[in-house]
C-alpha cells in the first residue's frame, strides 16, 4: 500500500490554504504505516467541469498495482457531489482504495460497514447542500441587483467599475460609471452609424483613427462594433437572464439615437455606404427610372465619370445609357444656388417667430413632464403591489409575467416621452437657425468639400433620386423642401 495526500482550495479562496491542510494531514500515512507516494495540491472548484487534477488522482488509483490510501482533510475537500462517490466506491469495493477523512476521523475500505458508508453519504449530502445554498444566494443577490437597476456583470466598453477599498485591503465594487477615456468614442460610433454613411467596418476604421484601442492596444474587432451598436445598455437598459431590465447608471446616448441605428442596421430607409471601389459622388444614390436598379459609376480616361444602369434585373433596360456626372450635378447646383439666395432677413424673421412660440410652449412642457413622471411612479407602485400578490399566491406566475411585461413596456414608453420633451425644450429655435444657415451656405460647403463629404451632404439633402435617360429628378428631405420656398419669400409676410 502507498499513500496519496490531496489538498484542495476553491479558485480564489484563501481561507483554508493547501499548506494548512497538508500541515494537518501530513503525518497520517506514518500512523497507518504507509509510505507517501504523491501529494496533490489542487486549486479548482469541486463542482465545475471534469476537475483535471482530480482525474489525475483517479488515474493513479486505477493504474496502481498497490492499494492506495487517499488522505484528505475533510469530505468537502474531496467532493461535493455523489458523482465522485460512484467512482471512488467502485475502487473501495475492489480493494484498490482506502480513504481517510481527517476531520471526520473516518476511514473507508473494503470492509467498511453500512454505518461508516452512511456517514460518508451524509457528509457528501451536506457538502452538496452547501453548494446549492451558495448558488441560491448568488441567484437571489443577482435578482435583487437587477431589480435595483444594478448590473451584476462586467460593464460594457465605455463604462468602468467603481471600487472602494475596505479596511482589510479588499477591493469591493460599489457601482458603474462612465469611462472618461472611452465614453466619447462609443457616442461617436453611434452618431457615425446613425448618419447612414458608415458600415460596421468603416465605423471601426474611423474610430481607430480617432484613437480607440482594445485593452491590448490593437484596433477593436468589427464584431465588437456590431455588438456595441446593438447594446441597449448605452441608452439605459441591460440584458440579463434573457430579459431586459432598466439600469440606474448614466446614459451614454439617447433611445432615439439607438433606434435610428437599429433602423439603419435592419435596412429601414438604409442609406448607401462608402464602397471599396473608387469613390464617386452619386454611387448608390441614384436609381434607374425604368428598372429600379442602381446607377453605377465608370471612369473614362482616368478623370471623367459616367453613370449607367447596372441592369441587374436583366432584359428590362435594352441598352446602357451613359450619363456624365457633370450633367447629373446640374439640377443639384440649381437647388444649392436657390438656397444661397435666401435673404438673411428672412432667416432672422423665421428664427424670431420660433423664439416667441418657444416662450409660450414652456408651460406645456413643464406640465407634460410632471404628468409623465407621476405616471411612471404610479406604474412602479402597481408593480410593487403586484409582486406582493405573487408572493402571497393571489395571482399566478404566468399572469404576473404578462402584466409585468406590459407595465415595463409602458414605463419605457414614458421614459422615451420624458426624454423627447426634455430634448424638445432645449431651445429648438437655435437648432432651426443652424439648419437655415446650413441651407444658405450649402453651395459653398459643397464646392469646398472632399468627395466623401459631398456624398454625405447629398445624402442629407436628397431622397428618391431617379435618372430617366439623362434627366435626374429628386425630392428634398424635410425640412429642406420647406426651406427652399423661403428663397422667394418676401420679408415681413411670415407672421
Amino acid at each position: 500500500m502507498k499513500a496519496i495526500i490531496l489538498a484542495r482550495v476553491s479558485d480564489g479562496n484563501k481561507q483554508d490554504s493547501n499548506e494548512a491542510q497538508i500541515g494537518r494531514i501530513s503525518d497520517v500515512p506514518k500512523r497507518f504505516g504507509v509510505p507517501l507516494w504523491k501529494t496533490y495540491e489542487i486549486e479548482e472548484s469541486s463542482t465545475k467541469g471534469d476537475r483535471m487534477k482530480f482525474q489525475e488522482v483517479v488515474k493513479d488509483i486505477e493504474t496502481s498495482k498497490e492499494e492506495i490510501l487517499l488522505v484528505v482533510d475533510t469530505i468537502d475537500r474531496l467532493q461535493r457531489s455523489f458523482k465522485e462517490s460512484v467512482i471512488l466506491d467502485d475502487f473501495r469495493k475492489a480493494g484498490k482504495l482506502q480513504i481517510h477523512f481527517y476531520r471526520e476521523n473516518l476511514t473507508l475500505n473494503k470492509e467498511s460497514n453500512s454505518s461508516d458508508l452512511l456517514r460518508w453519504d451524509m457528509g457528501v449530502m451536506f457538502a452538496r447542500s452547501y453548494v446549492l445554498q451558495l448558488s441560491d444566494n448568488v441567484k437571489r443577490k443577482q435578482d435583487q441587483m437587477l431589480k435595483n437597476g444594478e448590473f451584476p456583470g462586467r460593464p460594457p466598453i465605455g463604462y468602468k467599475s467603481i471600487y472602494k477599498t475596505k479596511d482589510n485591503g479588499e477591493k469591493v465594487r460599489v457601482g458603474i460609471g462612465l469611462d472618461p477615456e472611452k465614453a466619447h468614442f462609443i457616442r461617436t460610433m453611434f452618431e457615425l452609424y446613425a448618419s447612414g454613411n458608415y458600415s460596421f467596418l468603416t465605423v471601426r476604421s474611423a474610430i481607430t483613427k480617432e484613437g480607440l484601442r482594445s485593452s491590448v492596444g490593437t484596433p477593436i474587432a468589427t464584431s465588437l462594433v456590431e455588438h456595441i451598436l446593438q447594446n441597449p445598455f448605452y441608452y439605459g437598459e441591460m440584458i440579463a437572464k434573457g430579459k431586459v431590465w432598466p439600469h440606474k447608471y448614466d446614459r451614454l446616448i439617447t433611445r432615439e439615437l439607438f433606434d435610428r441605428c437599429e433602423a439603419i442596421r435592419k435596412g429601414w430607409g438604409k442609406k448607401p455606404f462608402q464602397y471599396a471601389a473608387k469613390p464617386a459622388i452619386f454611387r448608390g444614390l441614384i436609381r434607374c427610372a425604368k428598372c429600379g436598379c442602381a446607377l453605377s459609376p465608370e471612369t473614362a480616361k482616368g478623370k471623367y465619370v459616367y453613370y449607367a444602369c447596372t441592369n441587374a434585373k436583366k432584359e428590362i433596360c435594352d441598352k446602357k445609357i451613359y450619363v456624365p456626372e457633370k450633367v447629373l450635378l446640374e439640377p443639384i447646383y440649381e437647388v444649392l444656388k436657390s438656397f444661397s439666395r435666401i435673404p438673411q432677413a428672412v432667416i432672422d424673421e423665421v428664427v424670431e417667430g420660433l423664439r416667441k412660440s418657444n416662450d409660450s410652449k414652456d408651460i406645456y412642457h413643464k406640465d407634460a413632464l410632471v404628468s409623465l413622471r407621476l405616471e411612471y411612479d404610479a406604474i412602479q407602485i402597481k408593480i410593487s403591489r403586484m409582486t406582493d400578490l405573487l408572493l402571497e399566491g393571489t395571482i399566478q406566475k404566468d399572469d404576473y409575467d404578462i402584466r409585468l411585461k406590459s407595465f415595463k413596456e409602458r414605463q419605457r414608453e414614458v421614459l422615451v416621452q420624458i426624454e423627447d420633451h426634455t430634448n424638445a425644450d432645449e431651445k429648438y429655435y437655435i437648432t432651426a437657425s443652424n439648419v437655415l444657415n446650413l441651407a444658405k451656405n450649402a453651395l459653398k460647403l459643397f464646392e469646398s468639400s472632399e468627395l466623401d463629404e459631398k456624398r454625405a451632404l447629398l445624402n442629407y439633402l436628397l431622397q428618391n433620386s431617379v435618372a430617366e435617360g439623362k434627366k435626374l429628378t429628386f425630392e428634398l428631405r424635410s425640412p429642406f423642401n420647406t426651406i427652399l420656398a423661403l428663397s422667394n419669400q418676401p420679408i415681413g409676410l411670415l407672421g
